[in-house]
């Protein structure tokens, strides 16, 4: 795999355009002046974790005992819930965080952008070659910039769509997480068994 081929698979995985109904979802009870600096505060953590991932992932997994199909599950369930509560909303939101709370982390940086399969993306291509890790890291840094471009421009698309046209999507974006953390779920399941 060359670093171009790798930097879109990456970008794909990161779904940004995908995450959008979700960020705007987290956001929209933080101040407007606010949300820029939280979005792009996410980004960064979300940039170190995928590195640290990159460079050191799986010797901390065999290190903990987790195995890859563990972080699967965990992440497909996280993503579940989520997905549950963008279909069926609650007074307190996606996240369960009180109006005008800021998230930290979870669940912006990790699941939504350093999401399972991102990171066991990465520990995959590290594993492919260790001696191309400079090619890997350009195509995370590159998969990353475009997705960031693309979630920081997230109150333009709310503008363009409005709160009717955001509610919809986002409901609609909840059920697609809903079966794509069904399928992380039974991936993981699935590479669990197998390997047993």
């Amino acid at each position: 795999m060359d670093t171009w081929s790798a930097a879109i698979t990456l970008f794909l995985i990161m779904d940004p355009l995908g995450n959008l109904p979700v960020f705007m979802s987290v956001l929209k009870t933080i101040e407007p002046k606010r949300r820029r600096i939280v979005l792009a505060r996410e980004l960064f953590f979300s940039l170190l974790i995928m590195f640290a991932f990159l460079f050191s992932g799986q010797a901390v997994l065999d290190f903990l005992s987790v195995s890859q199909e563990t972080v699967s599950i965990a992440g497909g369930i996280i993503l579940f819930i989520i997905g549950i509560k963008m279909i069926f909303p609650q007074p307190d939101g996606v996240t369960g965080l009180e109006p005008g709370e800021e998230p930290f982390i979870v669940p912006l940086a990790i699941p939504m952008i350093a999401g399972p399969s991102v990171l066991a993306a990465l520990i995959l291509l590290a594993n492919q070659d260790h001696s191309r890790m400079l090619d890997w890291s350009m195509a995370l840094g590159g998969a990353w910039l475009v997705s960031a471009t693309i979630l920081m421009l997230s109150s333009t698309f709310h503008r363009i769509l409005g709160e009717r046209g955001l509610i919809a999507i986002e409901r609609l974006m909840g059920m697609i997480l809903i079966m794509i953390s069904i399928q992380m779920f039974l991936d993981g399941v699935g590479k669990y068994y197998a390997i047993k």
